[in-house]
C-alpha cells in the first residue's frame, strides 16, 4: 500500500487548490517484511548469535588441531575470532539486509574486544593474588618492618607496615599541597576565566600525560640536585604532588562546570561577591564532585614507583620523619622484591602487590559512590479522599 499523496492546482482565479489521491492496494505485492525491533533479541536471535560463535569455535578446533599445525591456544582463539565474525555475518545475510550484517559483525568485534580487556584484567589480579597469598595469611605482615629480616625468613618474620607508614606519609603530605592547589586551579580556570585560564587549561591538559619518570627527574634535579636537600619522603611527597596535581585540578575544573549557572546568578543577584558566591554557593554544590577528584588523584599517586624511586630511597626499617633520610614506600617495596633472586622476596613482592591493588580498588569504589548522584528520599504520596470524606469533619464540629 502506497501512502496518500497531495497535488497543488490551480484555479481559474488563480488560488491553487489541494487534491489528495487515495493510495491504491497493489494485491500482487509481496507482503511487506517486518523490520527488527530496537528492544530485547528474540529467542531466535539469540539462538542464531550462539550458534555462529559455537559452530565457529568447532570449526576453529578442527582446522588448528587436526587440519594445519597450529596448536597452542593462541592460534585456537584467533581463528575462533574469525571465524565467528565471517559465520554471523553468513547466518544474518540469510534472513537479514546488509546493514543487519554489518550490525552483527561490529557487535562481535566490540563484545570481543571487551571480553579480551577483561579478561587481561582478571588474569592479571588472579595472578598477583596466586603469586602472593601465602605471606598475606599472616598477620606480622601488615605490621611489621623487614629490619633484621634475611631474605630466606620464613613468613612469619618481618612485613610491610613500614612501606604502608611511609606511602601514608607521602600521600599525606602529597594530598595537602595538591589539593588547594587543584581546586584553585580549576575555580581560577572555571570562575575567572580569560586568555591566561585557556593557557592554565591547556598545561593542565598537557601535565596529565605526563610521564612518572619525568615529574621524578624534575624533582630530584630541583630539589636534591640544585638546592641540596636529601632523598627523603618529603622529596617523594613533592613528585608525587607534580603527578596528582593535573588528575586533581583537571577533574575538578570538569565538576565546577556542570554547577549550574543560575546559582551563582541568584546568589549575585542577592548581593554576594564573587569570592563568596564560589565559597559558600559553588564549591558546596560540588562538594561530592570534588572529593571524587581527589580520590582520584591519591589512586593516581599512590602506586607511582619511578618519582618516589629517585627522590626517596629504599629503607628496610620504619621511618616516620619525611625529611629524615630515605623512606620506603608500597611501590618501592614491591620493585626490590620483584628484582630480588630470592624466591620469598618475591612472593612478599607480590603480596604487597596484592595489598596495593586492595587499596587502589577500594579508592575507586568510593570516588564512585560519591560521583553517584543523590538519590531523593522517597515520599509517601498523600492517600486521595474524596468530597463526602472531607465534608464529614466539618459537619461533625
Amino acid at each position: 500500500m502506497s501512502a496518500p499523496s497531495t497535488t497543488a492546482t490551480t484555479t481559474l482565479s488563480g488560488a491553487p487548490t489541494a487534491t489528495t489521491h487515495l493510495p491504491q492496494r497493489d494485491l500482487d505485492a509481496p507482503p511487506p517484511v517486518a523490520r527488527p525491533g530496537l528492544g530485547r533479541p528474540t529467542a531466535e536471535e539469540r539462538f542464531t548469535v550462539v550458534g555462529a560463535w559455537v559452530s565457529a569455535l568447532a570449526l576453529a578446533w578442527l582446522i588448528t588441531q587436526r587440519l594445519l599445525p597450529l596448536g597452542g591456544a593462541a592460534w585456537l582463539l584467533v581463528t575462533w575470532f574469525a571465524l565467528g565474525l565471517v559465520v554471523s555475518a553468513v547466518t544474518t545475510s540469510m534472513t537479514g539486509r546488509r546493514v543487519d550484517v554489518v550490525d552483527r559483525v561490529v557487535s562481535g568485534v566490540v563484545t570481543s574486544g571487551a571480553l579480551l580487556v577483561g579478561a587481561a584484567l582478571v588474569s592479571a589480579v588472579v595472578f598477583v593474588v596466586y603469586r602472593g597469598w601465602e605471606p598475606l595469611l599472616h598477620l606480622n605482615f601488615f605490621t611489621d618492618d623487614m629490619a633484621g629480616v634475611g631474605p630466606r625468613d620464613p613468613f612469619d618474620k618481618g612485613g610491610i607496615g613500614h612501606a604502608i607508614v611511609g606511602s601514608a606519609i607521602q600521600l599525606g603530605i602529597a594530598v595537602a599541597v595538591t589539593l588547594p592547589l587543584g581546586i584553585g586551579t580549576a575555580v581560577f580556570m572555571t570562575e575567572v576565566g580569560g586568555r591566561f585560564a585557556a593557557v592554565v587549561r591547556t598545561i593542565v591538559e598537557a601535565m596529565t600525560a605526563l610521564p612518572s619518570i619525568v615529574a621524578g627527574l624534575f624533582v630530584y634535579t630541583v630539589l636534591i640536585v640544585a638546592l641540596g636537600f636529601p632523598r627523603s619522603g618529603f622529596a617523594a611527597a613533592m613528585a608525587l604532588s607534580v603527578m596528582m596535581l593535573p588528575i586533581i585540578a583537571r577533574a575538578a575544573d570538569v565538576v565546577l562546570r556542570v554547577v549550574p549557572g543560575g546559582l551563582r546568578e541568584a546568589s549575585l543577584a542577592l548581593g554576594a561577591s564573587r569570592w563568596r558566591t564560589v565559597w559558600h554557593v559553588v564549591l558546596p554544590t560540588a562538594r561530592p564532585g570534588l572529593a571524587t577528584a581527589l580520590i582520584l588523584g591519591v589512586a593516581r599517586g599512590v602506586g607511582e614507583t619511578s618519582p618516589v624511586l629517585l627522590t626517596s630511597g629504599v629503607a628496610s626499617f620504619l621511618v616516620t620523619d619525611p625529611t629524615d633520610g630515605v623512606m620506603n614506600s608500597l611501590p618501592l617495596f614491591i620493585f626490590k622484591g620483584a628484582r630480588s633472586p630470592e624466591p620469598m622476596d618475591i612472593e612478599r613482592a607480590f603480596a604487597a602487590a596484592t595489598a596495593l591493588l586492595v587499596l587502589v580498588l577500594v579508592l575507586f569504589v568510593i570516588a564512585r559512590l560519591l560521583a553517584r548522584p543523590a538519590r531523593a528520599s522517597a515520599r509517601p504520596r498523600p492517600r486521595r479522599t474524596t468530597r463526602a470524606q472531607r465534608v464529614a469533619p466539618e459537619e461533625s464540629s
